[in-house]
């Protein structure tokens, strides 16, 4: 008898993305269209969110959720993972809206998921052999590769790009972590998940992927967004590295995935 087929999801976040979501879900459900979509829309000022609903209302796999205020990719994607749990989905993937994350690399993230052992992250990466940015200025590059760096030296993770946006949970991992405790946004919501995983012992695969920068609407990257991955990163990095001084075994923010089914 054969295994039934995992479900799958993509969570879609969205604020002024009404020009580049109808692009990016149309490519993303010709290269998968066996999956399901939420777009998650945080009260968008350009009626991205009446587009979404109407993109929905002729996709029974396109669902949508509307948020009453933008309260950051973080509180988004956190809303997705549980909207998601709670309807029993198997693996559950992260992807932005404005074209930067190509539908055509998802099929290779999700191949991942059918390894041997089984991964429980799946990480878009454009800092490993195959990876690559198109259009991105040096300083964005510079920025990136800077910051995954010292991810690694302050954290001891071994991934290339802990800092991107295109990647996929299982759902096992997800209840894993303490969501109620995850508070990051930005380039430190992705870090905090990923360690997260990693420290409950999950397995995590990089996938190459090629990012593309935006050619419409504006960034949301910040100032802010960095600071905040800089001294949240840091502060968690001197925690690890003062337990580790003093021998004490640092607690995991998660229950162990090792061994489970």
């Amino acid at each position: 008898m054969d295994a039934p087929a995992q479900r799958v999801l993509v969570i879609i976040p969205t604020y002024d993305e009404r020009t580049t979501l109808p692009l990016t879900l149309t490519g993303l459900r010709t290269a998968a269209p066996d999956v399901d979509v939420l777009v998650v829309d945080d009260n968008s000022p350009d009626g991205t969110g009446d587009v979404a609903d109407s993109l929905a209302a002729t996709d029974p796999h396109v669902h949508v959720m509307h948020r009453t205020a933008k309260d950051g990719l973080g509180a988004a994607y956190l809303a997705g993972f549980d909207w998601a749990l709670d309807r029993g989905y198997d693996v559950i993937f992260e992807m932005d809206a404005d074209g930067s994350h190509r539908p055509e690399d998802f099929p290779a993230l999700l191949a991942a998921f059918d390894a041997t052992p089984a991964p429980d992250l799946v990480l878009g990466s454009r800092w490993v052999p195959g990876g690559a940015v198109v259009n991105w200025p040096r300083h964005r590059e510079l920025l990136s590769r800077g910051g995954n760096t010292y991810v690694r030296l302050a954290l001891g993770l071994r991934f290339g790009d802990a800092t991107g946006g295109f990647r996929g949970y299982r759902a096992r991992a997800l209840r894993a972590v303490d969501l109620d405790d995850v508070a990051s946004q930005g380039y430190c919501f992705q870090v905090d998940m990923a360690w997260r995983v990693d420290q409950a012992g999950g397995r995590v695969v990089e996938v190459p992927i090629t990012f593309v920068e935006r050619t419409a609407g504006e960034s949301k990257m910040s100032r802010q967004i960095v600071q905040e991955a800089l001294w949240k990163v840091t502060a968690w990095g001197i925690t690890r590295r003062w337990h580790a001084l003093r021998g004490v075994r640092t607690t995991p923010r998660t229950a162990p995935l090792r061994g489970s089914s």
